[in-house]
Parts: C-alpha cells; structure tokens; sequence
C-alpha cells in the first residue's frame, strides 16, 4: 500500500471527522481535516512540478503541520520529500538541496536569511520557492519578505481554491521520502525509503514495539527530517490511526508538560533526549503522567534505567541505521547492556569479514577483550530494506560490498550470541598501537553520578597515535573536583590505562547534529586547544595524580613537544 492510500484510508474511517490526528500548541487537526488539506497541497505540487526534472520537493521547517501536510501532499501527488536538515548553514545546506534536485523548496521566515547568501545556487525558481507564514505567531518579518524571491505559500494554496484529491498512480516501490544520514563523520547521504518500506516500517514499529491502537497518542519532538521521527513517530501512527502532539524542536524542559497535556503514551527518541531529560530537577510527581513507552536508540544503560523509573514507563532501546540494512530489538529478558539477539546472519567481524571471537566478561560483566572482540556490524544475509543511496554510487558499493550490508557501527557479541553496540565506525582511538573505540570508555564515565552525559575521542599524540581525550556535561548544581574524578577512574577495573583520558573539556553544551548526537569531528578539530575550546580544560599529565587545569601556558609546553618530534601540523585546524 502507497503512503497516499494510507491517508486516504484514514480519512475514510467513520468518525475521521472528529478523531485528532494532530495537535499542535492550539490547534487539532481531524483525519478528515489533515486530508483535505493534504489535497490542496497535492494539487499545488502538481501544478508547481517541472515534468522534465524529478519531481522531488525539499522541505525546510521545524515541525509544524506544515511539514506534515508537505509529507501528505507529496503522498498524494506522487512527489519525493527531501527532508532538509535545518541546522545546516551556508554551503553545506546548499549542496543538500542541489544534490537531491529539489525542484520546490518549502521554509518558513525562520530559514529564508539563511537561504539569501546561497540562493543563486539552488536552480529553484521564484514561484517554486515557499515561505509559510501560517505557524510564524507573527506578522511576516521585512528581512524574511525581501531576502529572496519567494512566493507565499497560504496564497498559492489558496489560489488554486477547492478541488478533488488528483489520484495519481504510486505504487509500493516508488520512492516517497529522501533522508539524509546524519553525517556526524561524513558529508551526509541521502537514502532511499520507497512507500512500501515507509508503510511496512510504520506497521512493524506500532506493532511489534510500540503496541500501539488509535486511542494511543505520539510526541513528535525528534527533528521530521530524521529517519527516526518518520519512522517511529508519523509512520507508525498514520498506519494505526493514532493521535500526535507536534512540538517544534525538542526541550528537555517543556517535556514532561507536553507529554500530559497533550496525552502522549508512546515517544520516539534518538540520540541523547532522555539523558537530557534526566538533567532536569527531579520533582516528587515526575512518575504522574500518561507516557506508555518510549522507543529509540543510542542510550546508555545507566541512562534507559533511570528514565524508566523517575517516569513509569517502559524503554526500548534497539539498534538500527537509517538505511535499514540490519536492525536489533532488545527484550526484557536480554542481558544487561546488550542491545538483543540479532537474526541470522548478523554478525561482527574485522575487516576483512572474519568474525571477530566472542567477548570475554568478569563477573562484573565488564568487556575484558576489547581489542579481540569489537568489529563492524555486518548484514551477511544482503541488505535488507536498504534501498540505495540517492545519486552515490560509491558509498552504495562501499555498504553493500561481498553482498553484504556494513553497517559502519562497532559491536561485539557474547558467547550466547547477544550483540552490543560499541560506538561508530569513526570512533576508533588509537593510543600506543592499540585501537579500541569510544563507548565503552563513555559508559566508564557515566558511572560518576556528576556526569549526565560523556563523549570520548581520540586527540593528536605528540610521537604518534593518539591520546584519550573527553568531553562531559555533569548534572545541573555539580562541580568538578580534578582530584576525586582521577581517584574515581582508577577505580574502574575495566578501565584501560590506555583508556584513561588525557584531556578533559567541561561543556555546557556541545556541538550537535539536529538530531542530538554529539559532532565528535568538531571536538576532534577543536583538540585541548585553548584558543578553540570556549570551556574549561584539564589534563592529567603522566605520573600525576589529578586532573589539572589546562590552559594557554600548558598548552605551549604541550606545542613544544609536538615541534620537538616534527608534529606540529597535527595541532593545525
């Protein structure tokens, strides 16, 4: 079943003229009133398209219905949704929309300044361009009205007036959506999602995870751009006729008041929202709400332990990509830390596709054999719902070679057969001719209970390799003591001495993807440089015993050996 007959369904259903489907701040949204509206936007789509190019319409927006009826119009249109990352800027942002050949493009006054430096490299035409003003809360800004040709997008809907639903022929293998990996080490890719992997995945993930029937209702705060919001937010709940609150961006403070007053009980997640979530101060009524379950992926297990309990609900966390290649569902009975049993076929192995022997544990459960263990993620069995990068042929041979899908992520298995999921690809660190990734020296950290959130990369090494170094969000109200954090970690029997990290940055905040996954690029560019970090630094040199503060006269004995051995360059941005 296409993505347009889904709606269409929906919309037929009997009481579809008073069932919400969306509510957002003030405003609900029936199936029947989300239908229509998805009609006018299908026939302007049509009446916009260029038949001699792909029929691809970029959206630029925060979640807003907007976003939602682009995603029915296009459904019903026979259009591919590009969903543009909005927190790309200048070139990079440019070279997603060209490189998908949006021919419409639709934003709002929020992101058309940013569209201005770069708008004689889109190729997209004044009328094809869209600016929503319906969501703004606002008269329409001067600067938003002149910095680009444009035309308004509630006056072309308009324009067109009233008019039937244009049945245009999609079948299941067309494709419906473009998402873009989250490029946390690459430039992103865009891959392939077809209507029937979007109808298909929305029946899966309501049913088999979420549960769910049309008296359940969602909260869309991931970022309708990313696989997870579509996939585990608006598929799932478009397929079982479930109600959606939509709340522009995410905010680990409004949280918990838009999960009661909205009634959610099932919220998809990715990244680190719960653990941002966690930071807030806890209030004796937190448990008191409706949320069911929430579902995702990327949390740590001290992290999906506690949001459990603080809010009374159930967490599954899973492993999984945007491409769809291999997947892995944790159960309740899983091994602590695993992330499940995958299916036949999905193993872990180096890179020549050998695999990689069983983990070893003590009898805290803690990874003794890292080195030996640790491997890529691989699909042996083919590739799954993966369905192609979009105008990339290389990094389509790249995933798929020996007809296998590499999934780029870092695993180990036990001798039972359970994954774990140990870090990206990327995350490799290499210190004294050892290679072991970042995660498990992340979950080291967040043992502390002053640390809400961890990241650990690998920095340059004066001789070669690299050093250890870390970044960390501690609780709100917490300070940090150099000396006890270095006794905490000599504590860990599991840490490494090799895994003991040199550097230390004290965030606030860092850098992010829209999609709350830490750029570690930008911290591995940033090094212990004091001239680039804007937070505090300490270092723990050898033989000390604390973490001390490391600033611009420690970094220029730390140059000096870098000229010493002729490494200078790799201080460089």
């Amino acid at each position: 079943m296409p993505v347009g007959d889904l709606i269409r369904h929906q919309a037929a259903t009997p009481d579809a003229d008073h069932r919400p489907f969306l509510r957002f701040d003030e405003h609900t949204i029936t199936f029947s009133q989300y239908y229509a509206e998805c009609i006018r936007w299908a026939r302007l789509l049509l009446a916009l398209r260029d038949p001699t190019a792909p029929f691809h319409v970029g959206v630029l927006l925060e979640n807003t219905p907007d976003y939602l009826y682009a995603l029915g119009g296009a459904a019903l249109a026979g259009a591919v949704v590009v969903g543009i990352n909005n927190t790309k800027r200048g070139d990079h942002l440019a070279r997603d929309i060209t490189h998908t050949d949006c021919q419409i493009l639709v934003t709002d006054e929020t992101f058309v300044p940013l569209l201005a430096p770069v708008a004689a490299n889109l190729a997209i035409a004044p009328g094809r361009l869209l600016v929503s003003r319906r969501w703004s809360g606002g008269p329409p800004s001067m600067a938003a009205t002149t910095a680009v040709a444009s035309a308004d997008l509630g006056s072309a809907l308009d324009e067109l007036g009233g008019g039937d639903d244009p049945l245009i022929p999609v079948s299941e293998s067309d494709t419906y959506v473009l998402i873009f990996t989250s490029g946390t080490v690459t430039a992103p890719k865009a891959v392939i999602c077809s209507h029937g992997r979007a109808v298909e995945t929305g029946k899966n993930v309501g049913g088999n995870m979420y549960g769910l029937t049309a008296d359940d209702i969602g909260y869309l705060a991931m970022p309708l751009f990313h696989s997870n919001a579509l996939m585990c937010g608006y598929f799932p709940a478009l397929f079982y006729g479930c109600g959606l609150g939509l709340i522009r961006k995410f905010s680990k403070t409004q949280w918990l008041s838009d999960i009661r007053r909205y009634g959610v009980t099932f919220f998809n997640y990715t990244g680190k929202p719960l653990a941002y979530i966690l930071t807030t101060p806890r209030r004796p009524d937190d448990h008191v709400n409706p949320l069911r379950i929430c579902f995702g992926n990327e949390g740590s297990q001290a992290t999906l332990r506690e949001f459990s309990q603080r809010f009374d609900c159930q967490v599954i966390d899973t492993f999984g990509s945007t491409e769809g290649g291999a997947g892995v569902t944790r159960q309740p009975n899983d091994p602590p830390g695993s992330i499940g049993l995958p299916a036949p076929g999905i193993l872990v192995v180096d890179e020549a596709g050998h695999e990689r022997p069983p983990a070893r544990f003590d009898a805290a459960g803690r990874l003794l054999n890292p080195e030996a263990a640790i491997g890529e993620i691989v699909n042996t069995l083919g590739t799954g719902w993966f369905e192609g990068y979009y105008k990339n042929e290389e990094a389509m041979r790249a995933r798929t070679r020996n007809g296998w899908y590499w999934s780029g992520d870092l695993g180990y298995r036990d001798e039972r057969g359970y994954l774990y999921f140990a870090g990206r690809d990327a995350d490799w660190i290499r210190v004294d001719g050892e290679n072991f990734p970042g995660r498990p020296i992340e979950e080291i950290l967040l043992r502390h209970p002053d640390v809400a959130l961890a990241a650990a990369y690998g920095v340059p090494d004066p001789q070669a390799g690299d050093r250890v170094m870390a970044a960390l969000i501690l609780r709100e109200g917490r300070h940090f003591d150099g000396s006890e954090f270095a006794g905490f970690l000599d504590r860990q029997p599991d840490l490494s001495p090799k895994w003991v990290p040199t550097y230390l940055r004290l965030c606030r905040t860092w850098p992010e993807t829209g999609t709350n996954k830490v750029l570690k690029r930008e911290l591995q560019r940033q090094k212990f440089r004091p001239d680039l970090c804007p937070d505090p630094l300490y270092w723990r040199p050898r033989g000390e015993s604390a973490f001390l503060r490391f600033t611009a006269v420690e970094f220029a004995q730390v140059r000096a050996a870098f000229e010493a051995g002729g490494a200078a360059a790799r201080l460089a941005l």
